[in-house]
């Protein structure tokens, strides 16, 4: 789920890049427009995934030679 999650923040990131920089909505072009029933369901999807993303914020890191690899 978390990465998951991270690829869905780092589209919407992507995507608010290129409104800032270029004036242009890639998701929403691709999903029939801002305004689009199918670009609401997935920027609110994108949305949930960076509520999820603030959890990664307070887990516990481990170093990799502790996970069990």
């Amino acid at each position: 789920m978390d990465n998951t999650a991270l690829v869905l923040v780092i589209l919407g990131a992507l995507n608010w890049g290129a409104i800032g920089l270029f004036g242009v909505d890639i998701l929403g072009t691709l999903l029939g427009g801002q305004a689009s029933v199918l670009a609401r369901i997935v920027f609110s999807v994108v949305g949930l995934a960076g509520l999820w993303c603030i959890t990664l914020l307070f887990k516990e890191k481990l170093p990799a030679n502790h996970r069990g690899e």
